[in-house]
Parts: C-alpha cells; structure tokens; sequence
C-alpha cells in the first residue's frame, strides 16, 4: 500500500540570518509534524513587537531563524497522538500552550502550561528541535515554537486553537497575541470592574486593544498615556481620513489612505489623553492623580520600559490599586517601586498573553468580535505580501502601523 504519512514540504519563508538585518524571502523544507504536532498552511500574520525584540536580540539571539507568531491558517496534516484536529480546520497558533490536565491549566488563576511549559529558546517544546531546514539543508531555528513568517509550519498541539472559519482570518490572526493580550489582561486578569478607571501607558495595538477590554468591561474612565499626540485621535474618536500618502515602491501595498494615527476606524474607549511631553506638573502619576481624585483603579503598561512601569504603578490608587505589566523589555531590565506603597494595598501583576487559556479564551473572544462587542478591525493598518515583509518592520519601526497583515497568498 502507498505510504499516507506526511511528507516534507518545499515552501517559502522570510528568515532573519543576523540581529537587526533584512529578512530574506528563501525556499525551505519544512518536516513532516512528529507525535503531538500539527502542521499548518499559514493564511495570514502580522508582526508584533515582540518579534521586533527577538529580530534586534534583545532576547534569546539565535539565527537563522524564522520569527512571527501571531496568525491564522489550515491544518494540513497532523502528527501521532493528535485526536482533536483534522485536516481542514481552521486554527489559530499561540505562544503558550494549553493541556487541560497539568495543575497549571486545571487552575483558573494560572495560564502557564507545566506539561509543555514555554520557552524562549528555540527548538520544539517537547524534544527542542527544528522542523525548518534551509535550501542546504541546515537547520533554521523558530520563534517561541510557532514561526508563522513561513507558508507552513509546526506546532505541537497544545499550541493549536480551533476557530470558527466564519471569523475573518485577519480578526482570527489579532486574538493570537496582541489583541488577546490586550483585552484579555482587562476582563480576565485585572478584572476590571463597572465604572472603574484605567490607565494605559502606551497607545499601540496592545494598548488599544486593552481600552477595547476595559471598554467591554464597563470602566467609566480609561486614560491614555502617549508621547503621540496623534495617538489621541486614534484612542478616543471615529479617525479622520488624513491625505498624507506615504511612498513605498511595492505594488502590492495596501494603504489605508493615511498615515496610522489618523486611520479610519472604530473607537477605542479612550475617554482622556495625557502626552508626558506637554504637561506642566513633576510627573504623569500626580496629572493621573489629579484627574481621577487620587489614581486609577487599574493601570497597564504596554511599552516594556522598567521607567514607565514605574509610572504606572505610581499613577494607581492608594489601598487597591492593581498595575499590570504587558511590555516585555530587556532580559536585563530591573522594575523598581516604592516598596511602602506596596505596603499600603498596591500591587503588581505580571501577564502572560494577558492572562488568557487560549483554547477556551481566544474562541470566546472570536464570538465578541462576530457579534461587535468587541471592535477591533481599526488595528489592522497596512497589508502586504510575504514578499514585501520587510516593509511591514518599516512601518512599525518608524511609528506608522499599528498591525500590518502579511498575506501568503499575495
């Protein structure tokens, strides 16, 4: 009988040969998916932050290696051991992963998988090998398990979400960090409670997307702090179409006719602004302070500067004031607080994917957004092909996207 099993696959991908270099668009071999792993044909990803941290090694710096991890696509064949999932449905890969029967993921107050736990060093989390080979046939090393900037690749199961193919794939590619990140740290980790006031330091997609979380959550007040002053229109109001066009040389760029801050789009939530730069008192904490009668009820930092982080633990309320830290910065970075305003009721929380199962979560918020409780379509700035990737990094770098979504197929 002919052999069914899966068979390595030819494809293409944009992998990063040095800190801070171009990508490079190569033909790779992607291997078949080994017991409890599946491989996917990515539809569409974008590119975050955190995958701008890992291309500059600021954190764990290994190349070759093909970075991307938030996205969308289809199961194309699936390993031993592997029951939930076929070929054809349509999947969301994460960073984290989930198993359902570790005490972690038995424990609604801990999203950190032990049975397969994460790691930021390259290789398979359950064996720390690659599943990507260059044209030579020397070993490429992956991001955080997932490698999404690739046309395929391998994910172990626990890292695989299912979702409803009626979601809009660039929607479905947002909940798989950023977006879920963002809202997930206001309605599952802070919990943020009807009528409740929040800061956000940092206006990005992560930002946003926390204003959106609060937003649904019901906070009465949700600041945010920005040294944009453009950021402002983009967190508070329906955006003003802008004529600023910018020139890049590829086709296949889809603009949005304006330069991100003035993007058309959807509110945010962000009810007031405060930009560092234009203030006249000491410190953004005593401005936040005197606009909410002694601090917010929950601030985020969504930047990944220990310096902010400061900031928004002191702009928080003296006896229950929650800060929660969804930058990631430097492996070296050290946060320093006050320690008597711990004493007096204060804390801080760190997050992992905002505090998110993905399994249970990210369809839950797939729903929000087929139903328009959540609004997060204005995050997706730009669009391109896998070709013009390198444009995408451009445009984050230098400020003017917030999500660009790099399609496969164009």
């Amino acid at each position: 009988m002919e052999d069914q099993s899966p068979k390595p696959i030819r494809c293409k991908a944009a992998v990063c040969r040095a800190a801070g270099e171009p990508l490079a668009i190569e033909e790779i071999v992607v291997d078949p998916p080994r017991a409890y792993e599946i491989r996917i044909k990515i539809v569409c990803t974008t590119l975050c932050h955190t995958d701008i941290t890992f291309w500059q090694a600021k954190v764990a710096p290994v190349f070759p290696r093909i970075l991307g991890h938030e996205a969308y696509g289809v199961v194309e064949s699936v390993g031993e051991h592997v029951e939930s999932f076929s070929a054809g449905d349509t999947v969301v890969p994460t960073l984290l992963g989930q198993c359902d029967h570790c005490p972690s993921c038995a424990s609604e107050h801990n999203n950190l998988c032990t049975s397969v736990p994460v790691t930021l060093a390259p290789g398979m989390r359950r064996d720390g090998t690659t599943r990507f080979r260059d044209a030579q046939g020397n070993p490429l090393h992956d991001l955080l398990a997932v490698s999404s900037f690739s046309e395929y690749t391998v994910v172990d199961v626990n890292q695989v979400v299912k979702v409803d193919p009626a979601v809009p794939p660039k929607i479905a590619c947002l909940l798989g960090c950023g977006a879920g990140t963002g809202v997930g740290a206001a309605w599952r980790l802070a919990k943020v409670e009807p009528g409740s006031s929040v800061a956000i330091f940092g206006l990005g997609s992560v930002g946003l997307a926390v204003a959106q979380g609060a937003k649904m959550c019901g906070a009465s007040k949700i600041i945010g702090v920005d040294l944009n002053p453009d950021k402002e229109k983009v967190g508070k109001s329906i955006f003003h179409l802008h004529q600023q066009v910018f020139n890049f040389s590829s086709p296949n760029l889809k603009k949005k006719n304006c330069c991100f801050c003035s993007i058309a789009g959807k509110a945010f939530g962000v009810t007031d602004f405060v930009n560092p730069t234009q203030i006249d008192k000491s410190s953004v904490s005593e401005v936040i302070g005197e606009m909410t009668g002694g601090g917010v009820d929950y601030s985020f930092e969504c930047v990944g500067v220990p310096s902010v982080m400061t900031d928004a633990f002191r702009s928080t309320r003296t006896g229950n004031g929650k800060t929660i830290i969804l930058g990631l910065g430097n492996q070296t970075d050290l946060l320093c607080v006050p320690a008597l305003e711990l004493l007096f009721g204060k804390c801080v929380m760190g997050s992992a994917l905002g505090g998110i199962k993905p399994k249970i979560d990210i369809p839950i918020l797939a729903e929000k957004c087929m139903s328009k409780e959540l609004e997060l379509d204005g995050l997706v700035t730009h669009e391109v092909g896998l070709r013009e990737i390198n444009t995408a990094f451009d445009l984050l770098l230098q400020g003017k996207s917030l999500r660009c979504i790099i399609w496969m197929d164009k």
